[in-house]
C-alpha cells in the first residue's frame, strides 16, 4: 500500500513512474516524475490547514498532560482528537513555555494567539485609509471613483484595483453600522408615520383621480397596528388621524413617536427637536410626550416600518384591483381589512396583536381624556401700538401694557386666544372678517375707553343735564361736522370747562353764544373769561333751542351800516367770533 501521508522527504516508488514530496519551510512542492516525462507540479505557499479544535479542547489536553500526567493516547481518547493533534498541542505549549496551571490573565483568546501565532504576511497592497475616505463621501460631489483615482495616483503599483478597493471599502463600512435591540415597555410607545404608497380615489361627479396618503400606527410592545386613509400629509390631517387612533386604541400611550414630517416636527433635530404648536398641544390634551426620531434614522421606528410593509402587503395588495369613489368608502374597506391583521396569529409567537393588545399594553395605557381635544392652530404675533394682535389676518385686543411685546395667538373654529409666556392675557370669540378689528374695553388705556364711551346720544344726554342751552350747543357740534366724531373733541371741551367754572356758568354762556348766534367753544370760553355770562341783561332770557335765530338790539349792525361805510374801510383779522359787539361794551360794564 503506497503511503502519501507528507513528511519532510519521502520517496515513493511504483512502477513506471515515481512521487516526490518535497517540504521546507519557504513552499510545499508535489514531483511527479514519469519514466518518460518529468513533470513537477508545484504549489507555493502553506498546505491547507486542518480545522482547529476549540480552545476548551487544548485547554483540557494542558491540563491532562501538565496536571494528570497522561499519555498522548489516552489523552487523544478522553478528549476525541486524535494522537498527532494532541502531540501537535502539546509542543506549541511546550515551545511557548506554558504550563499548568495557566496564568490567571491568559484567557482563552489570548491562548489561542500565543500557540497559534501567525507572522504578518508581507503587504503587497498599499491599505487604504477607510476611515478618511468614509468621512470624505459625505462631502458634496465626491465619489468612490473619485477617490480611487487619488489614491492609485499615490500609491501607483502597489495600488489595489477600483473593484477590490470598493469591496474593501463596503466591508468596512458594514462593521460601522450596530443595531439595538429596543425593548418596548407595555404601554409606552405608538410609533406613527406615512405609508410611502398612496391609494387612487376616483371623483364620482368629475371622474378625477385623486390619491389618498395612508397613514399609519402600531404599538411598540404588542404590535397592535391602525390605519386610514386621508387626503393630505398637512397638519389638520395629521391631527385628526392621532385623534382618531387614540380613540381607536382607547387609550392613550405616553410616548409618540413620529417621523420628522413638517406637520408634525418644526425642526427636525437629532438633539432638540421641536413640535409644531398644535401637535404640542394635541400631545399636552392627552397627557402624553413628543420623542420624534432621529432624522435619516428608520430604525428608531423599526416598528412601525415593519407595520407599514405589513399593512401594504396585507390591506393595500389586497385592494390594488378595487376602485373607490369616496374616502368613506376607502376607509371602511381599510377597517375591515384592519381587522383581519390585528386577528391574524403570530407565526412564532402565541395569539395574535389584539390578544397581545389587549394583554399587555392596554392595561398599561392612560385613559382617554373626556373631552375630545379641539383642533386649533397656533401663530406667533407682535403686539402693534394699538394693543391688536394678527390671527388669520383678524386683530384681536390684549391688555395694553403688553405693546411691543410677542404673543402666541390659538385659533379655533370658535374661539380666539392670546397667551403671553403660557399665560392667557385674552379670549375672543373669533371672527372670519379679514382686515377687521375685535376690542375688548378691558384691553384699553384708561384715556382710550373715556373716549370710546363718547357716543352722541351720551353727549347730547350729558349737555341736557346740565342745561337746554348746553345740549343745544352740543347738537349744533355735532351737526355742523362733516361727520359726528369730530365734534367729540369739542363737546368734551365743554365737558373740561364744567370742571373749571361749574355747570351753571356754562349753561349760561352758552345761552349767551347761542343768543349771538356763535355756539363755538372760543366763544364761549370768551365769554366765561370775560364774565358775560353773569350779566343776564345783555341777552334775553328767550327760549335757547332756536339757536341760530335773529335777534335784534341796539348792538347789532345791519347791512345799511356796511352801506354807509364805504368811504372807509377797515380790515381787522381776528379770532373766530372776536367781532362780537358785547366784546365793545366790555369797559363800559366794568
Amino acid at each position: 500500500m503506497t503511503d502519501f501521508r507528507l513528511r519532510p522527504e519521502s520517496p515513493v516508488t511504483i512502477p513506471e513512474w515515481s512521487v516526490t514530496f518535497v517540504r521546507n519551510e519557504a513552499e510545499f512542492a508535489l514531483e511527479l516524475t514519469f519514466s518518460w516525462l518529468s513533470c513537477p507540479i508545484c504549489t507555493s505557499g502553506e498546505p491547507m490547514p486542518a480545522k482547529r479544535s476549540a480552545m476548551r479542547k487544548i485547554k483540557e489536553v494542558l491540563r491532562l498532560k501538565f496536571e494528570a500526567k497522561l499519555s498522548h493516547e489516552k489523552i487523544a481518547a478522553a478528549t476525541g482528537m486524535s494522537k498527532g493533534a494532541v502531540t501537535n498541542v502539546v509542543q506549541r505549549a511546550m515551545g511557548q513555555g506554558l504550563a499548568w496551571p495557566l496564568p490567571a490573565q491568559l484567557d482563552e483568546a489570548g491562548l489561542e494567539a500565543l500557540m497559534y501565532r501567525k507572522p504578518a504576511p508581507p503587504e503587497r497592497y498599499a491599505r487604504p485609509d477607510y476611515a478618511v475616505i468614509h468621512q470624505e463621501l459625505k462631502r458634496k460631489g465626491v465619489t468612490l471613483q473619485l477617490l480611487w483615482e487619488e489614491y492609485e495616483k499615490a500609491h501607483g503599483q502597489s495600488a489595489y484595483r477600483y473593484s477590490q478597493f470598493c469591496l474593501h471599502y463596503h466591508e468596512y463600512r458594514g462593521k460601522l453600522a450596530r443595531s439595538m435591540r429596543q425593548v418596548h415597555r407595555a404601554g409606552e410607545k405608538v410609533f406613527i408615520d406615512y405609508s410611502g404608497d398612496s391609494v387612487a380615489v376616483i371623483d364620482a361627479k368629475s371622474g378625477e383621480i385623486l390619491t389618498a396618503e395612508i397613514f399609519v400606527a402600531t404599538l411598540g410592545a404588542s404590535k397592535y397596528a391602525y390605519a386610514e386613509a386621508t387626503w393630505t400629509q398637512t397638519l389638520p390631517d395629521w391631527i385628526g388621524s392621532t385623534i382618531r387612533m387614540l380613540e381607536f386604541f382607547g387609550a392613550v400611550p405616553i410616548l409618540w413617536i413620529p417621523d420628522n414630517l413638517k406637520a408634525a416636527i418644526r425642526k427636525a433635530c437629532r438633539y432638540e427637536p421641536e413640535a409644531t404648536c398644535t401637535y404640542q398641544d394635541c400631545a399636552s390634551h392627552y397627557g402624553a410626550a413628543i420623542l420624534p426620531a432621529r432624522p435619516y434614522h428608520a430604525k428608531d421606528k423599526a416598528s412601525v416600518e415593519m407595520s407599514v410593509l405589513v399593512v401594504q402587503r396585507w390591506i393595500l395588495a389586497r385592494l390594488r384591483n378595487r376602485q373607490f369613489f369616496s374616502l368613506q368608502e376607502l376607509n371602511l374597506a381599510i377597517a375591515q381589512l384592519l381587522t383581519d391583521l390585528n386577528r391574524r396569529p403570530f407565526k412564532k409567537l402565541p395569539g395574535s396583536r389584539l390578544s397581545a393588545f389587549e394583554s399587555i399594553d392596554r392595561p398599561a395605557m392612560k385613559p382617554l381624556p373626556p373631552t375630545r381635544y379641539e383642533y386649533a392652530e397656533w401663530s406667533k404675533a407682535k403686539v402693534g401700538i394699538d394693543y391688536h394682535a394678527e390671527g388669520d389676518r383678524h386683530y384681536y385686543s390684549v391688555p395694553h401694557p403688553l405693546v411691543g411685546e410677542h404673543v402666541m395667538v390659538r385659533l379655533t373654529d370658535t374661539t380666539a386666544e392670546c397667551f403671553f409666556k403660557g399665560r392667557r392675557v385674552a379670549a375672543h370669540v373669533r371672527s372670519y372678517l379679514k382686515g377687521r378689528h375685535t376690542t375688548l374695553p378691558e384691553h384699553m388705556p384708561s384715556a382710550h375707553r373715556k373716549h370710546m364711551k363718547w357716543t352722541p346720544g351720551r353727549l347730547l344726554n350729558w349737555g341736557q343735564n346740565i342745561g337746554a342751552g348746553t345740549r343745544a350747543v352740543v347738537q349744533w357740534q355735532l351737526e355742523n361736522r362733516p361727520h359726528p366724531e369730530q365734534g367729540y373733541r369739542a363737546c368734551l371741551g365743554l365737558l373740561n370747562l364744567s370742571k373749571t367754572y361749574g355747570e351753571e356758568r356754562l349753561e349760561a354762556a352758552c345761552r349767551r353764544a347761542l343768543a349771538i348766534g356763535a355756539p363755538h367753544r372760543k366763544r364761549i370760553i370768551a365769554i366765561l373769561k370775560a364774565k358775560l355770562d353773569q350779566h343776564p341783561d345783555l341777552f334775553p332770557a328767550a327760549d335757547t333751542a332756536a339757536a341760530t335765530a335773529s335777534r335784534t338790539h341796539d348792538n347789532v349792525r345791519s347791512a345799511d351800516y356796511f352801506r354807509d361805510s364805504t368811504t372807509t374801510t377797515e380790515t381787522t383779522t381776528t379770532d373766530e367770533g372776536d367781532d362780537d359787539p358785547c366784546l365793545l361794551n366790555l369797559r363800559s360794564i366794568h
